[in-house]
């Protein structure tokens, strides 16, 4: 790769060298421990004389911009510091724009890993001691393979056939939905397919019904198109459907497990949310986000299964079930806004990378993706009975768990007035993590209660971390 320099007319050479280089380091363009092109090298590219490089460069190193090791080459030193560029203070035509999004808060923003807790009940974090690291090796193998065979190609938007057809295998084994591989759209998670979802159907001013409690992202996902979001209770069944107002345009719901809360959306209400999505032409985001984890009862229809006017959009992810990181999700729209979806994606990144595509369809379609499932709920299971076995025991004074019945975290209620801030800040400094409901609440009156993420807490360090947290409850009592 060549240094980017410009050489403007035959006058002071070896200054326009220096200033060059130097204004690269210390804006940071050129990054510590970088190799700069050998003199000779450099002099052919700019087409001067070796000599004057050789005298920038000199002049470089002795202002300790760049370091000479001989018989390796010259690199930018380590004794220099990068600073920011800097601009002229200006108002922009769009400041105004600007500080709305400015005002935005990140919700679920995980901390880094120096930073948690050695006991961390984190939401939203899978097991990375249990995922099938040598099994998902093979997969990306086969998907470097094939991307490489098909180099230098865009690939289609609604993403590789093969994995459509695994998705639509996959979900139909799992949550019973109804469609086939032209129905599937692989999107970068669940929060791009909700995103695409909004951007189709949205207008400023349009109105879209939450579950409140909720997931902050999507109402701030639903609020950035500019929509009127209205934010609608939940009780022991789910929703209150009957609080969905005329006009509303998007319904999202967690019906599987609830989210933050944990119950299931009850039959009968599942019923009447269709009835009403059909008086209303309105659209029903199906977020179905951990699901694949059930623990008891029968299992219970996805909406999108019982949906019979072609109104339910399931969103489904693989960040829960493997590994957060791969961002890979995808969307079973209906008929209805399957082609406006598809072009929303082509204009907003084309498509998903092709070679984490062929990878996961060969993850699931090799049986390694059931294999892993299987192996997780066994070992979240016993997590999530330790935690109610607690909850219900030497913990029960204070805390009382909802009824929840899938997925990998559950909340517990608070029995009694407590501190929840002091709660939390002390159980930092006993080196466990544990959050609060109060961010998933945005009009409704927040409940006092807790949020216990079980996937990514080792089994064995449940018993110590709810001990400590027994001790401090005992205390500020």
């Amino acid at each position: 790769m060549e240094l980017h320099i410009v050489i403007d007319g035959d006058k002071d050479l070896v200054e326009q060298v220096y200033q060059q280089i130097r204004v690269a380091i210390q804006t940071g363009r050129l990054t510590v421990g970088e190799q700069v092109p050998p003199s000779r090298l450099l002099a052919q590219q700019l087409q001067v004389s070796r000599k004057t490089i050789s005298e920038a460069y000199t002049r470089l190193t002795i202002d300790r911009f760049l370091t000479g090791e001989v018989g390796v080459g010259t690199f930018v030193n380590a004794a220099t510091r990068s600073q920011p560029r800097r601009f002229a203070a200006k108002d922009l035509a769009a400041s105004a724009t600007l500080k709305n999004w400015l005002s935005r808060s990140v919700p679920l923003h995980h901390l880094e890993p120096e930073m948690r807790s050695a006991f961390d009940f984190v939401g939203g974090g899978a097991s990375k001691s249990h995922f099938p690291i040598a099994e998902w090796r093979q997969c990306m193998l086969h998907g470097l393979r094939k991307s490489h065979a098909d180099s230098g190609f865009y690939s289609e938007p609604e993403g590789l056939p093969t994995l459509r057809e695994a998705i639509a295998r996959h979900t139909a084994f799992s949550r019973g939905v109804q469609c086939v591989p032209m129905d599937v759209l692989v999107t970068n998670g669940a929060q791009q397919a909700i995103d695409l979802i909004a951007r189709v159907l949205l207008d400023p001013g349009s109105t879209v019904a939450i579950e409140d409690p909720g997931y902050p992202p999507a109402r701030l996902i639903f609020s950035s198109q500019g929509a009127n979001v209205v934010c609608i209770p939940v009780d022991a069944e789910g929703m209150v459907v009957e609080l969905i107002p005329d006009g509303t345009r998007l319904i999202y719901v967690t019906p599987a497990h609830q989210f933050p809360l944990g119950m299931p959306m009850s039959a009968a209400r599942r019923k009447a949310l269709l009835k009403r999505a059909g008086e209303l032409g309105a659209i029903i985001i199906e977020d179905d986000y951990d699901s694949e984890f059930r623990y008891e009862g029968r299992p219970t229809d996805s909406l999108q299964s019982m949906d019979t006017d072609g109104l339910v959009a399931f969103v489904g992810t693989f960040s829960k079930v493997m590994l957060p990181e791969l961002r890979v999700g995808y969307l079973i729209a209906p008929p209805s806004i399957r082609k406006a979806v598809t072009i929303a994606k082509h204009l907003c990144d084309w498509h998903t990378p092709t070679m984490m595509q062929w990878a996961l369809a060969k993850f699931i379609d090799d049986g390694y993706l059931q294999k892993h499932i299987r192996r997780c709920h066994a070992m979240y299971a016993s997590r999530r009975e330790k935690l109610l076995s607690r909850l219900a025991g030497d913990l029960a004074p204070w805390l009382r768990a909802i009824p929840a019945t899938a997925g990998f975290h559950l909340t517990a209620l608070t029995t009694r007035e407590i501190d929840i801030p002091l709660l939390l800040k002390l159980a930092r400094r006993a080196d466990v993590g544990l959050y609060a409901t109060d961010v998933f609440y945005h009009l409704e009156t927040p409940v006092q209660s807790l949020f216990f993420g079980y996937g990514a807490i080792e089994t064995l360090d449940i018993e110590p971390a709810l001990d400590r947290v027994k001790t401090i409850l005992t205390e500020i009592a």
